[in-house]
């Protein structure tokens, strides 16, 4: 290994081109151009989405006729198939329609199909994210503290919606002096921590709130919580994902100028 692969700072800016890479990429967050509840589609048809699509018990229903162009697996596709909801990366989506990849989403009971455009203007508007370069003053040690059993509390979501959110235990770190705790979720298959949280900068030079994923804890609890990696949540570059607000008690009291800020360029102004 690398001295730069120890060095801190040299570790964030690799992170942070990730980032921007990702969020970019032609399935990224910003290629996000819809997301249709079927709900609202009780005949099942989406405006500008081929095929028919139905919520049943078992999954959606989707049928289509060759000439509506949709592919299944790669292949052509016509006629009848049910779908689960989709865990794979948009990139990875079973469903296609040309270059515009069709997802199946499931919220709490509620079926959508997500449309992921290459071409989405978002994507081709995007200049970057604004970041502030990393500060080891805002790497700090940490401790998680399990519940035991996740709790549900209900938040509200960027599309105006309340939903539950699972958390499973708190993380607390001192910063400048003070203690604090942070309600956080924990990560089935990893046990990997992950926090929505706000801050006294929020809606003014960051996004209304943003994520904190510090990684897995150690057996006995201990993990550094490096506020220079929080990063924007996916409705920050695109208005059509479903986003949980911080929950009771994740606003911190003072001014996070760390990490994730905003989008640059015209699309900043989204916050």
């Amino acid at each position: 290994m690398s001295a730069d692969a120890d060095d801190p700072a040299t570790a964030w800016k690799r992170w942070h081109e990730h980032r921007v890479a990702t969020v970019s990429a032609p399935y990224g967050p910003l290629a996000l151009t819809g997301t249709h509840w079927l709900a609202d589609y009780p005949e099942g048809r989406i405006p500008a989405v081929p095929g028919r699509w139905l919520a049943t018990g078992g999954g959606v229903a989707l049928t289509a006729a060759r000439d509506e162009g949709i592919s299944l697996d790669g292949e052509p596709f016509a006629g009848d198939a049910v779908l689960a909801a989709e865990e794979a990366p948009p990139s990875h989506s079973r469903i296609a329609a040309g270059d515009v990849r069709l997802v199946v989403l499931r919220r709490e009971g509620d079926w959508a199909v997500r449309v992921f455009d290459p071409a989405a203007p978002g994507r081709a508007a995007f200049t970057g994210i604004e970041a502030t370069p990393y500060d080891p003053a805002y790497a700090v040690p940490g401790r998680f503290r399990s519940y035991g059993e996740e709790r549900t509390v209900q938040v509200q979501n960027a599309d105006g919606r309340s939903r539950g959110l699972g958390l499973g235990g708190e993380l607390s770190f001192a910063f400048e002096g003070a203690r604090h705790a942070l309600r956080v979720a924990v990560d089935e298959e990893d046990g990997s921590l992950w926090a929505v949280i706000g801050d006294a900068t929020g809606g003014r030079s960051s996004y209304r709130f943003r994520f904190l994923k510090p990684g897995t804890p150690a057996a006995d609890g201990s993990i550094t919580v490096d506020l220079n990696r929080v990063q924007l949540p996916p409705c920050a570059f695109a208005d059509h994902f479903v986003c949980p607000f911080p929950p009771p008690g994740n606003t911190l009291p003072f001014a996070l100028a760390a990490g994730e800020r905003r989008l640059k360029g015209a699309l900043a102004a989204v916050t």
